[in-house]
């Protein structure tokens, strides 16, 4: 089936009650049938349900629906997108051990890896993707995966997945990617991505209700065949009796990375995501298809009236990329270039804050991909707790503003950008 399809039907038809909407389980624990069953369960001779900090029913449709549609093989549900990048690098990495990072991400991404895993003993290398190779010069024998954004945030510079997850088959390393900016635009498993993350609390959920992430698996990297690269997976788990992971689930499938990661870190770390938020996901999910075809086409109409405006100094948007990012663009992103926007101008800093202050449409709020517009000035707000330098280093300026275009009607949007450009 299509993706489009999947988004409303994969991991559910109907409940034992024929009830055809996906139920709100909002419990936290589970009876056992029988002291075996309960056995079998803790033992992972099984799968179901002990306790809703590891699975619960809800979660358990988000997980397959969304794995579907990327064309993973599993899922796991977590607190926040937050969450979800933090746990796909602490299920590889241990103290010690260092992973390389595209310097194109998210603002609370960066300062997460620069800093507290920094105090955790795990080291991030941060590398400019503007040459894939760099990637590959930064590795080690204690380089345990590579991490990028597809879509990133601020910059809007698409990354070169096959040719970075490419370098990291041919040394044993596996490409984590978070898609969170371009769901249905891009599927990373397709061009040889290991690992999705996704925070569902943007355009997956689509309306600001709920907070939370996601990691997909996709079932196409040997870990067993990395060895002592990947010892979390390939060495006895002293913490689960000394289970060997990719030996252990090996007759359930290639889900060694995300069964560790949900018996592991979800259990004893316990960032689960909430069975209501689960089921708010769930029906942001069923009109995502339609959200995103209404983001782009209002996103490059946003894009196109900026690059003509006289106290706009640079837009930027895939749109108007050329070169080697046009042709990235082109081959990572189809059926639109996504939701996002942004532009500096030509009066710096006091006049993104003017402009900010002068919008009555859009919210000024720190969150992408709502059904609403939204605009924040980074330096200020999202990426203010990294150095000059590295607000540089991600593509953040003094005067640059981000823009979340939603699906209201394109006039209002124009007209509320206009009027807050005329006062800045």
């Amino acid at each position: 089936m299509h993706p489009e399809t999947l988004a409303l039907h994969a991991g559910y038809r109907k409940d034992e009650t024929n009830a055809v909407a996906v139920p709100i389980h909002q419990t936290t624990a589970y009876e056992f049938d029988s002291t075996e069953h309960a056995e079998n369960l803790f033992a992972l001779k099984e799968f179901g349900n002990i306790y809703s900090r590891i699975m619960n029913p809800t979660c358990d449709v988000l997980e397959k629906r969304i794995a579907a549609m990327e064309g993973g093989v599993a899922g796991l549900a977590v607190a926040s997108g937050q969450t979800a990048s933090t746990f796909s690098i602490l299920n590889l990495c241990r103290a010690g051990d260092n992973f390389v990072s595209s310097t194109d991400i998210y603002g609370g991404t960066w300062n997460l890896f620069a800093n507290t895993l920094k105090d955790m003993g795990i080291e991030c290398r941060f590398v400019d993707p503007a040459d894939p190779e760099a990637f590959r010069t930064a590795v080690d024998d204690k380089t345990r995966c590579f991490y990028a954004e597809t879509l990133p945030n601020p910059k809007l510079n698409v990354f070169p997945i096959k040719e970075v997850a490419d370098i990291g088959r041919e040394l044993g390393l596996p490409l984590i990617m978070d898609n969170t900016a371009c769901p249905l635009l891009c599927r990373p498993f397709d061009h040889g991505a290991a690992i999705v993350v996704y925070s569902t609390t943007k355009y997956l959920g689509g309306h600001g209700t709920s907070i939370g992430g996601l990691i997909i698996d996709g079932g196409n990297f040997d870990w067993e065949a990395g060895g002592d690269r990947f010892p979390t997976l390939n060495h006895p788990d002293a913490s689960y009796h000394g289970a060997v992971w990719t030996e252990a689930v090996k007759p359930l499938g290639p889900i060694a990375y995300i069964i560790r990661a949900r018996v592991i870190l979800l259990r004893d770390i316990g960032a689960s995501m909430s069975p209501m938020n689960a089921f708010n996901f769930i029906q942001g999910v069923e009109t995502v298809t339609l959200r995103m075809e209404r983001h782009c086409e209002n996103a490059a109409k946003v894009a196109a009236f900026l690059n003509g405006h006289d106290k706009v100094e640079s837009v930027i948007h895939p749109s108007l990329q050329t070169g080697e990012l046009a042709r990235r663009r082109d081959a990572y992103l189809s059926g639109g270039h996504g939701g996002l926007c942004g532009f500096e101008l030509k009066g710096g800093k006091d006049a993104g804050r003017k402009f900010i202050d002068a919008l009555e449409l859009l919210y000024h709020v720190a969150n992408l991909g709502d059904a609403r517009s939204l605009a924040i000035h980074p330096a200020s707000t999202t990426h203010s707790q990294l150095s000059v330098e590295d607000q540089a280093m991600s593509g953040v300026t003094p005067g640059y503003v981000r823009l979340s275009i939603g699906i209201e009607h394109i006039d209002d949007i124009l007209a509320d950008i206009g009027q807050a450009l005329d006062k800045a």
